[in-house]
């Protein structure tokens, strides 16, 4: 059903429109249908057993090759047409592998590689569903797991060199939520001096394919949950991992076949239709967002404004300037006052939502301590600089002036709270 058609070397916005997809096998239409269907019929006896004995791994497909589809769960035709549409956003990448959530991308991912007595070496904070992952499943499989702090790259270094049996670096820059940046190609340069390489997988869900390329910089793959930027409206769980090796490409299909972990068909056509828009939305929110953050940064109630064009760190600052093409959507707010003043600011949006997840057309807003970290150990959090006061801000596209004057509005009530000193109670207005 996919075909690589197209023009060569087209740019990413006209590849992203005009590869993957074949209209003579949609009855001429421009745009790709809907294929629901579960099973497949095989011309003959012989393409059924090539099929499976491709699928498998027992056999190799033969350059130009398009296997026979055999059963959903394995592949289908709306899956196989955005994997080839999504590959020109990342830059470097050879393939890509589409998941039901960016959870299913991570984990089918690390089990891809991963087995028992190996060794995994990532970086901290991490999205909380990574985390407990870690926590729950690998480390109880006998997988030893270290964690070094985002942006510590001699740490990093050190970690990735010492490591016995390392088969795995998952580097998450900027850090879920507090934005510090790890430096992919220093850390993917260290990994390449090993024998055995070990697998430097970078999740890019907070900058996207549209501001930072973690595979020109060096990393072997890179994952994203889909759910966020590349679907941008809230409305649909997806992942994706894209990456070049094409042995990694076959063990992390096999792992999706087995864990039956794909993206449905519909909600393949929906994302596959987003995908020429990402780069136009992301745009749109990062200027909202650097314009709110360099205004919020001079508010009383803030301690501190987490957002890459303010880094006041030298070696942050390099990192930015060297893999980040723009500072993107995301902005944390420490504020004075713990969680008592964090609350309250939530308590009193008006357009914003207090909801988790990022990345949509909405600007969403939400509290990491007591949500999407709540899972995490305090020890954890507070070695992640993920404070009591801290929210998380993921700036949609909306007129920024009128978020300004949201958050405004909420930071004035929740002066009340941190002048009047409550500590304990979130009942002030």
């Amino acid at each position: 059903m996919a075909h690589q058609r197209g023009v060569p070397g087209a740019h990413p916005s006209t590849a992203v429109l005009t590869r993957g997809f074949d209209p003579r096998l949609s009855v001429g239409s421009a745009r790709p249908a809907v294929f629901r269907s579960s099973t497949y019929v095989f011309a003959t006896p012989e393409a059924a057993e090539r099929a499976f004995n491709l699928v498998s791994g027992r056999a190799q497909a033969e350059p130009g090759e398009v296997p026979d589809l055999i059963y959903s769960r394995f592949n289908h035709p709306n899956a196989e047409i955005l994997e080839d549409q999504i590959i020109p956003l990342e830059e470097g990448s050879d393939w890509a592998i589409v998941f039901n959530s960016g959870m299913a991308a991570i984990m089918t991912s690390l089990m891809a590689v991963l087995r028992p007595g190996d060794a995994f070496v990532y970086t901290v904070p991490l999205y909380g569903g990574t985390q407990n992952l870690i926590h729950e499943l690998l480390e109880p499989l006998g997988i030893r797991c270290r964690a070094v702090v985002a942006g510590h790259s001699a740490e990093l270094d050190e970690a990735i060199r010492t490591t016995p049996d390392l088969k795995v670096v998952l580097i998450e820059t900027p850090a879920n939520p507090t934005m510090v940046m790890t430096d992919i190609k220093r850390a993917a340069l260290t990994a390449s001096h090993l024998d055995p390489k070990p697998v430097v997988m970078v999740d890019n869900t907070f900058l996207g394919p549209t501001f930072q390329h973690p595979m020109i910089l060096g990393a072997d793959m890179v994952i994203y949950s889909a759910t966020k930027y590349l679907g941008g409206f809230s409305d649909l769980l997806a992942g994706v991992a894209l990456g070049l090796d094409g042995e990694l490409n076959k063990k992390i299909r096999a792992r999706r076949g087995l864990f039956g972990n794909i993206l449905q068909p519909d909600e393949c056509w929906i994302l596959d239709g987003r995908l020429p828009t990402v780069s136009l939305r992301m745009n749109r929110q990062s200027k909202n967002a650097q314009r709110i953050a360099e205004s919020l940064v001079h508010r009383a109630e803030v301690r501190k404004v987490y957002y890459p064009t303010l880094f006041d760190d030298p070696e942050q600052i390099r990192v930015r300037l060297s893999q980040c093409d723009y500072p993107g959507a995301m902005i944390a707010l420490d504020l004075h006052g713990g969680k008592p003043a964090a609350f309250e600011f939530l308590r009193h949006l008006k357009l914003a939502h207090n909801a988790v997840s990022l990345g949509g057309m909405e600007t969403l807003v939400c509290h990491p301590g007591s949500t999407t970290h709540s899972g995490c150990s305090l020890e954890e959090r507070q070695i992640a600089g993920i404070t009591d006061g801290l929210v998380r801000i993921s700036v949609g596209v909306e007129d920024w002036r009128d978020l300004l004057r949201d958050f405004d509005h909420a930071l004035a009530m929740t002066a009340k709270v941190i002048e009047a000193g409550i500590t304990g109670k979130t009942d002030a207005k």
